[in-house]
């Protein structure tokens, strides 16, 4: 079966059967590219010397209110 043909029978899978398909050639191209699975919990505390206590909120009104003032 040639890519094309296996592409036209996606729309007869199931939702599930395309998660499960997503899903599986995702793997394979991390895997062939030598990339590795992150767990999100890896993150935790990235970029914690960047925080100065700026309530998150406000930090978005200040940052769209730059937007509003572009030249």
């Amino acid at each position: 079966m040639t890519v094309q043909e296996m592409v036209q029978e996606i729309p007869s899978l199931s939702i599930e059967d395309r998660k499960l398909l997503i899903s599986v050639l995702v793997d394979s191209i991390i895997e062939s590219a030598g990339l590795k699975k992150r767990d999100i919990l890896e993150f935790a505390g990235i970029g914690l010397e960047l925080y100065d206590g700026t309530d998150a909120q406000e930090y978005v009104y200040k940052i769209r209110s730059e937007w509003d003032n572009r030249p």
